[in-house]
């Protein structure tokens, strides 16, 4: 088995498809040759329009497969407000971690999952319900 070339630029192309199809904000690989980073932005950090539309809670979906992982933060009383930008956990396949963002404002009502469980692309992680 031939290792990935991830200074070719193909396969930059390719993961940057791949990352911006399943939601991903970004991507660092580190490897004894040098670190490749991919960031993504503009994306809608894995919450849909349609529950930031509803009065229903927001789900927080994973954005691909792992070990999910809480973040000390996240792992305070429940409830408790956050922001768009605030991580909550990661999702952890090897080495690499991929952030896990609120989305939106609003309070972290629940946690759908537990620290260490292996999680599966689109599984729902937390709820978060819009602040009135």
């Amino acid at each position: 088995m031939s290792a990935i070339d991830f200074s070719d630029p193909k396969t930059i192309a390719f993961l940057t498809e791949a990352l911006t199809a399943a939601g991903v904000d970004g991507l660092e690989i580190s490897s004894a040759s040098g670190k490749l980073r991919i960031v993504v932005s503009g994306g809608e950090n894995h919450v849909s329009q349609a529950a930031k539309a509803s009065s229903k809670p927001a789900v927080i979906k994973a954005p691909m497969a792992g070990i999910f992982q809480l973040r000390d933060s996240a792992s305070a009383d429940l409830p408790h407000s956050v922001a768009a930008a605030d991580v909550l956990g990661f999702s952890r396949v090897g080495h690499v971690l991929v952030p896990l963002r609120a989305g939106h404002s609003g309070v972290l009502t629940r946690r759908l999952i537990e620290p260490g469980t292996l999680v599966g692309f689109g599984d729902a992680l937390f709820e978060i319900e819009a602040q009135s």
